[in-house]
């Protein structure tokens, strides 16, 4: 008797081991929250890159804004050059889209911060030429200089204009390397003689 009950138990449980019907919902139900994670990374990177691709559009837009209007680029123009670049950043993806910081060539500056444009800076520095170095969040001007001649650090001196764009943004993940402290940013200074 003893032994027609083992033999019954193990019939059940190969029976058990054979039936796959299971299995596939099992595995169903491993495999979908890892595919989820995975998409949702996925389409995380691709909206950080978006508007990244956004902001260095914004950038570009008012770079070349600055270098078809170069002769701007001066005591009597800068300061209407700086509000001008920083408006078609601010408002080139959208009304208020974007924040952004402009400098004229070590005089006027212009900063939009939330719909609100700040000016300021000095005029007169703008008709000089410079030789920048750094990046356009943190330029040095250095003195000003004869307008063609080599600079120390390669490069001709002549005028400039930074531009900076940001954008708060929140990844759901991960900052990727792209944004710093709640910010994607973008920036470029140009050279506009």
């Amino acid at each position: 008797m003893k032994h027609d009950q083992d033999h019954a138990g193990s019939a059940a449980w190969r029976r058990l081991a054979a039936d796959r019907g299971g299995a596939a919902a099992i595995e169903f139900a491993v495999v979908v929250p890892l595919l989820t994670v995975l998409f949702a990374g996925v389409a995380d990177l691709g909206n950080v890159l978006y508007q990244r691709f956004r902001l260095d559009s914004a950038v570009s837009a008012a770079a070349n804004y600055a270098v078809v209007n170069a002769a701007n680029v001066s005591a009597s123009g800068g300061a209407g050059m700086a509000s001008n670049l920083a408006a078609i950043v601010q408002t080139s993806q959208g009304t208020n889209w974007a924040n952004a910081a402009v400098v004229v060539n070590d005089g006027p500056t212009a900063t939009v911060t939330g719909g609100t444009t700040t000016t300021g800076g000095s005029a007169s520095p703008a008709d000089g030429c410079y030789c920048p170095t750094g990046t356009a969040a943190s330029t040095s001007w250095g003195g000003a200089t004869t307008c063609g001649s080599a600079c120390a650090s390669g490069g001709t001196a002549g005028k400039f204009v930074t531009i900076i764009a940001s954008r708060t943004y929140n990844p759901i993940f991960s900052s990727y390397g792209i944004v710093q402290n709640g910010v994607i940013s973008a920036s470029a200074i140009v050279q506009t003689q």
